[in-house]
């Protein structure tokens, strides 16, 4: 039999060198087997523990478990109450462990506000980091219902009952996590809501400055079209006025007064015959009611402070002292 005083002679040992605890709870070599579990303290800090088997003797690594009325009960040898007090010690830290992060997931949910993403984060690490020693646990019980329980006199008795408990310790992790869970979903769905509000405002406003836009729109392209009439009529009476000015000057006092009359009346005349008879100024005035109506109309459907509907400026000039 190999000597070995602590659990890191033994994983050396058994060809595992180097390392604080193994991934798989049973280890086996031509002639030991080792089997190590974890115990959790009350921040969840993880205490190794082993047994080493080697032929028919057993040895206890690590620091020493509290024993269990299971074991004691039944008076079963001492490789098997060493085996089911490492099991039942692990087991009761879990419990404990468990009841620490169920406090806290009920503290979670008590909250008025969403949880704090962070500490539901801190949560979930605890509850994977857990369910991890619960695997190991449940693999263990399931390799000593098989051959290497045999090596372990009465054991077969006690094992239904310690199954039942690392059942029980899976569906109380389980549902802490998923507690978890609904927690982030519910914070989710909060922040959706609300970045969905901020969405739902900044469409506000963006219609808003539509809004104004349009109503801007509008107001130039009315004040485009008055200035295009207005550009049409001072063609037609610039020209005679320019005439008669010409022709009330002094130096065109040598034309004979009919000539004047005749001039004016052409210069009168011919512009306007010219302008009005232009198939697109005629067609800009007969549009001239219908865009001043689609104005109006514009200027009430988009409303803006200042202005009536009627598009006439309602601005209120205080009084002067």
């Amino acid at each position: 039999m190999v000597e070995v005083s602590n659990l890191s002679d033994a994983l050396a040992a058994i060809g595992h060198p180097g390392l604080p605890s193994s991934r798989s709870p049973v280890l086996q070599s031509a002639d030991a087997t080792l089997l190590t579990l974890a115990t959790l303290d009350k921040d969840g800090q993880a205490t190794w523990h082993g047994i080493w088997l080697s032929g028919k003797e057993a040895k206890s690594l690590g620091p020493v478990v509290p024993s269990c009325l299971l074991a004691k009960g039944a008076k079963v040898p001492a490789a098997t109450t060493m085996l089911v007090d490492l099991v039942q010690a692990a087991h009761r830290s879990y419990v404990e462990w468990l009841d620490t992060l169920g406090e806290r997931l009920d503290a979670l949910e008590l909250r008025p506000d969403p949880a704090p993403l962070a500490e539901l984060s801190g949560l979930l690490h605890a509850v994977a980091g857990i369910r991890k020693q619960i695997v190991r646990l449940e693999v263990l019980v399931t390799e000593l219902d098989g051959p290497i329980g045999q090596g372990f006199d009465g054991l077969r008795d006690l094992l239904p009952a310690v199954r039942v408990e690392v059942t029980h310790l899976d569906e109380l992790s389980s549902g802490i996590a998923q507690g978890a869970r609904d927690l982030i979903a519910i914070r989710n769905a909060v922040e959706a809501n609300r970045l969905a509000g901020f969405a739902n405002e900044l469409g506000a406003t963006s219609n808003r400055i539509a809004e104004l836009a349009n109503t801007s729109n509008i107001r130039m392209l009315g004040v485009a079209y008055i200035a295009l009439v207005i550009a049409i009529v001072s063609v037609v009476v610039l020209v005679p006025n320019t005439g008669a000015t010409i022709l009330g000057m002094p130096s065109a006092a040598w034309v004979p007064g009919v000539w004047v009359d005749v001039i004016l009346v052409v210069l009168a005349v011919v512009p306007a015959v010219v302008v009005f008879t232009r198939p697109w100024v005629l067609r800009t005035l007969r549009g001239l009611p219908l865009s001043e109506g689609r104005t109006a109309e514009g200027l009430r459907d988009l409303p803006e402070e200042g202005v009536s509907s009627s598009g006439r400026s309602t601005t209120v000039i205080p009084p002067t002292r």
